[in-house]
């Protein structure tokens, strides 16, 4: 199916496991994929795959290595194997995010599928897998796969200097959304898996020598990346600002989660009360405004504690006036001690006693419904 044609008379084309684009001239192509890698002119198509058939068993495990079965995948796309590059994902191709920016005859178009609940990861993240020898350990699903699309002629320079505003813009997006690694208590930068495919168009009249921020070019690179990327997670998993509008997720890469608070409220209330029933009461209180935006002055704070731009005693000092507001605001009697021994303490101190002011706030909304 032609699901669009772009400025430059390329055409993308989209079924269920994939999305092609079939170049109608010549292309200087920048690419991270292991299928004709690097910077090439030669190229005369595209590919994005999901490698994930609904038999649930991976596609990508037909041939003795990685490349040949993409090689396997060009072929079956129409397109010729030496004459292409392509990249794969457990990502729905329905759910691809298409933007455009312009100015003047400058065209960007950015055609991005996105998912990282599973492998989002912060750079620097300790890592999930080693090759040695050729060995490979089959990473888990999800990616960020990115096509970026520039009607104008770009050097190979200049498009490296555009992947490299590409991949800042993605984690731009990423971090606005403050989505957490599945691997550190950092917010993420992208999934272990990303990759990313830049195309200029050789036969342009124009040529552009810029793609940092200071110049037209990064900021259309920027501003389309950004929103795709968006776009695309929300599609996908339903990532969005609304979505993150919550206590457990921004602070769930601390370990707060339905089961740390259930455990303080059983501390708490010795009363039998259902796990249904706490879910339930964790659900209605966990968008409550003051306790999101306390919750993300906590979070900020322990960001830069271990960011090394503040230091513990100092965390320690305005979480405790954070946490008593809270209490002024739910009318609860409580005094918090905040250990300010060392980065480790300290944020687990932090996450203990939300968690219990968490309990006593739910508590006061069950017994406000029940009459207990």
């Amino acid at each position: 199916m032609l699901l669009t044609t772009l400025s430059n008379g390329d055409k993308v084309y989209k079924n269920n496991y994939s999305i092609t684009i079939e170049f109608s001239g010549i292309r200087g192509v920048l690419s991270t994929s292991q299928l004709n890698s690097g910077y090439r002119e030669d190229l005369t198509g595209v590919f994005n795959f999901d490698s994930k058939p609904e038999n649930g068993k991976g596609y990508c495990m037909n041939s003795d290595t990685y490349l040949e079965d993409l090689k396997t995948i060009a072929s079956e796309l129409g397109l010729n194997p030496e004459k292409s590059a392509g990249v794969t994902t457990a990502v729905s191709m329905k759910n691809v995010s298409i933007k455009t920016s312009e100015y003047r005859d400058l065209i960007v178009t950015a055609i991005i599928t996105a998912g990282i609940e599973v492998n989002a990861g912060r750079v620097g993240d300790p890592a999930s897998f080693y090759e040695e020898k050729g060995e490979i350990i089959l990473l888990e699903p999800g990616t960020i796969n990115i096509f970026l699309n520039i009607d104008g002629n770009l050097s190979p320079g200049t498009l490296a200097r555009a992947m490299v505003t590409c991949t800042e813009a993605k984690t731009a997006a990423i971090q606005e959304l403050m989505a957490r690694s599945m691997y550190s208590c950092g917010i993420a930068t992208g999934s272990g898996t990303d990759e990313t495919v830049i195309i200029c168009n050789q036969n342009s009249e124009n040529t552009f020598t810029f793609a940092g921020k200071h110049s037209k070019l990064g900021e259309l690179i920027g501003k389309t990346v950004m929103e795709g990327v968006k776009e695309a997670l929300f599609l996908e998993t339903g990532l969005d600002s609304k979505r993150q509008y919550s206590v457990i997720r921004r602070l769930s890469r601390f370990g707060l989660d339905d089961k740390r608070i259930i455990e303080e409220y059983i501390n708490y209330d010795t009363n039998y009360v259902t796990e249904d029933r706490l879910i339930e009461a964790i659900e209605a209180i966990d968008n409550q405004s003051t306790l999101v935006v306390n919750s993300s002055l906590l979070a900020h704070l322990i960001d830069q504690l271990n960011w090394n731009l503040l230091e513990p005693r100092e965390v320690a000092i305005e979480t405790s006036r954070i946490l008593l507001s809270i209490c002024d605001k739910y009318k609860i009697n409580y005094s918090f001690h905040i250990n300010d021994k060392s980065k480790e303490k300290t944020i687990s101190s932090i996450i203990n006693s939300f968690a219990y002011l968490l309990a006593r706030i739910i508590y006061r909304h069950i017994i406000g419904i029940s009459g207990r």
